[in-house]
């Protein structure tokens, strides 16, 4: 039985000078040698924060380091036409690629909207600490640096179940979805505690279950 063997190639505090596909690229044929059958490789679209972030902080996932947006075109690892050779090289050597997909939030809106939404206990997502209110908040994205390329879905606050700009703060956004409930929840510890910060994607609304569906074939 052959066995499989995953290489994870990067980590948390891997430095920012845009050289990692092409140092990964570099050592497929190295890590083929050495029995490697699967590599997992960094979040390769834009970061809100630029190359100063690892990727978690999504704010579009189309731009694989291709556009001009939040002060570079690259990503922290490099361009997308380095990323395609270096998905290329390893496949030429016989390694499956493993891509790290963050499809639970958004970072770094364009512009702010006007938002109906509810405070939440910070120790219990579930319970509400105070009454409905609007709020201006960082929820609208459009990605002017892209204008439009492979896709020009307009993510707004009905796009979103919950909104977290100050650590200490959370509000649940009273979007046509919500009926005062978040999404359904995988973990119930204090009550919904993996929301955890920036705006968390709507996923009972289908318009945004489309486009996720359409970035992924794109994607692949």
């Amino acid at each position: 039985m052959h066995n499989l063997t995953l290489f994870q190639f990067f980590h948390w505090y891997y430095t920012a000078e845009g050289n990692l596909w092409l140092h990964a690229a570099d050592q497929s044929q190295r890590l083929a040698s050495l029995g490697i059958t699967h590599v997992w490789l960094p979040p390769a679209y834009k970061s809100a924060n630029g190359v100063a972030e690892p990727g978690y902080a999504v704010y579009d996932l189309y731009d694989l380091g291709e556009f001009d947006q939040k002060g570079t075109v690259r990503t922290r690892y490099g361009t997308r036409e380095e990323y395609q050779q270096c998905i290329d090289a390893f496949h030429t050597n016989g390694i499956q690629v493993i891509a790290d997909v963050v499809l639970n939030h958004k970072h770094g809106a364009d512009e702010q909207e006007d938002v109906p939404v509810r405070k939440v206990n910070m120790d219990n997502r579930n319970e509400f600490a105070g009454e409905e209110e609007t709020i201006r908040a960082w929820t609208k994205f459009y990605f002017p640096g892209r204008q439009g390329k492979y896709s020009d879905f307009v993510w707004d606050w009905h796009a979103f179940t919950g909104i977290s700009e100050n650590p200490e703060i959370i509000y649940m956004i009273l979007n046509e979805h919500a009926h005062g409930q978040w999404d359904e929840m995988l973990e119930d510890e204090n009550g919904n505690f993996d929301y955890l910060m920036g705006a968390d994607i709507e996923f009972r609304n289908p318009a945004v279950r489309e486009e996720l569906r359409k970035w992924g074939q794109w994607y692949m």
